[in-house]
């Protein structure tokens, strides 16, 4: 319900909405990861995919938003629609709020929207207008594929240009009510970022928000270059066994970072109790971290669409972001970008 601390009635994430020149590698990567083709847009060459309650649409429309976003940034992901109780009450507070209202005749899909990050699309869409129901059509030959364990989207973090981060935390606090559950400001060998973790009204999901220091050498800047702007540097899957989402992942094209041989020497000292069997772990290089509450699982994959990639995450009565990892994680990603020689 809308209140002072949920001004829009915010209910969660709905879907996210990927477009590229290159589609293919985008829906096989979707296949790898477990999702199944079941719909696609009435009218219109936008599909859709899913894993339980993760929504993913695949823009392939040879005109309109979605195609001049990828004409901008390469591969990206152009929108999400927001769940709210109210769909046109969310965008008129929304506005009111500071929004800036996207014109519906510029966009791919029949919601209200507002611009976001890196003016990306933000649409409001209530649950009881069931999106499949009324603008998308079963497919005749769904692709179905077994699913790999992903339940939700967990977190979405957001790169930004350096001196914006502050902006762009007051934009989904006013805006949304999302309050802020952390600060980090982490250096690696090289370069170094801060950050802002904040999480929605609702309590569904967070959004990190990164910015680099230093030099233009580091991985936020990085990523700001190749997209041309900010935008959503990573989605981070729930996995309900990270090991067995892992092992149902083998022998497809989808990568992960390396980990740094030392990482494992103490992890399991750091963080005791671990139930999971430690060779899996370092098999597939997982990281973890916890707390007196729990522990969480984590990996992250290469980029895969353009700078974009992904975070497989199980948490264990854990509700942090592995901060006991960032050092490890950025070193690693440091290896990553010398690897592809930019550092």
């Amino acid at each position: 319900m809308a209140d002072a601390q949920n001004p829009v009635g915010l209910l969660g994430i709905e879907f996210t909405e990927f477009a590229s020149p290159d589609s293919d590698f985008m829906h096989q990567t979707f296949i790898d990861f477990g999702f199944s083709m079941t719909h696609k847009a009435k009218g219109s060459d936008i599909f859709y995919y899913n894993q339980n309650d993760i929504h993913f649409l695949l823009n392939r429309k040879h005109d309109g938003f979605g195609l001049q976003f990828a004409k901008d940034h390469g591969p990206s992901i152009c929108s999400m629609g927001w769940r709210v109780e109210n769909a046109e009450f969310a965008f008129n507070e929304a506005v009111r709020r500071g929004a800036k209202a996207a014109d519906p005749t510029q966009t791919d899909l029949p919601y209200p929207a507002i611009y976001g990050i890196g003016d990306s699309l933000i649409y409001f869409i209530e649950p009881s207008t069931q999106m499949l129901k009324n603008e998308f059509d079963a497919l005749a030959e769904p692709l179905l594929v077994q699913e790999k364990g992903f339940m939700e989207v967990d977190h979405l973090t957001n790169n930004v240009y350096k001196g914006t981060m502050a902006h762009w935390a007051d934009f989904y606090k006013n805006i949304f009510g999302f309050t802020e559950v952390r600060y980090f400001d982490i250096n690696g060998a090289k370069t170094g970022l801060q950050s802002y973790a904040l999480r929605s009204p609702d309590g569904s999901f967070c959004i990190p928000i990164n910015e680099g220091k230093d030099d233009d050498k580091n991985q936020i800047d990085e990523y700001l270059q190749e997209y041309k702007g900010p935008g959503v540097q990573h989605l981070a899957f729930r996995s309900r066994d990270i090991l067995d989402s892992l092992d149902a992942m083998e022998g497809t094209a989808i990568k992960t970072l390396d980990i740094i041989d030392s990482y494992y020497e103490e992890v399991f000292d750091r963080v005791p109790g671990i139930t999971e069997d430690p060779k899996r772990i370092k098999h597939h290089q997982v990281l973890v971290d916890g707390d007196d509450s729990g522990y969480l699982l984590q990996i992250f994959t290469r980029n895969l669409f353009g700078p974009i990639f992904i975070e497989i995450i199980q948490r264990k009565n854990n509700l942090g972001f592995g901060e006991g990892n960032f050092q490890a994680l950025f070193e690693s990603i440091e290896l990553d970008q010398q690897r592809r020689g930019v550092l």
